[in-house]
């Protein structure tokens, strides 16, 4: 079975930090990463930008917005695919992740959902 993780992280507590800092807490992360990795059950893993387009039907048209994502206490920083055999061994894979790794992570709001993927098809 294949799942969805999304990494988020509070944005106004990452933004308060001086860039020296965040660079270390991203060059922590590296080990974190490599350690998931090896699981060999990580199908994908993306970075996520921070500017979002919106599309959505009004009034029979399709219309789009720009700008920052809808919930801004907490934003999606990251987003990978794993495979396992159920959801505990997900969440066993899931937790190598730097997210819920590094330390400074619970003070900047650091978490990840887990989702099972009902459908999942990877286009060549």
């Amino acid at each position: 079975m294949k799942y969805l993780c999304l990494g988020y992280y509070n944005k106004e507590k990452m933004d308060a930090l001086p860039t020296e800092e965040v660079e270390g807490i991203m060059l922590e992360c590296q080990t974190h990463i490599k350690n998931l990795y090896s699981s060999s059950n990580v199908l994908m893993d993306v970075g996520i930008s921070q500017e979002v387009h919106r599309l959505k039907r009004v009034n029979g048209e399709i219309q789009t917005e720009s700008g920052m994502p809808n919930q801004l206490e907490k934003v999606i920083g990251s987003a990978f695919i794993l495979e396992a055999e159920n959801m505990d061994k997900a969440i066993q894979i899931a937790s190598l992740h730097p997210t819920v790794q590094v330390k400074r992570g619970e003070q900047l709001g650091w978490e990840i959902e887990i989702f099972a993927i009902d459908s999942f098809d990877l286009k060549e």
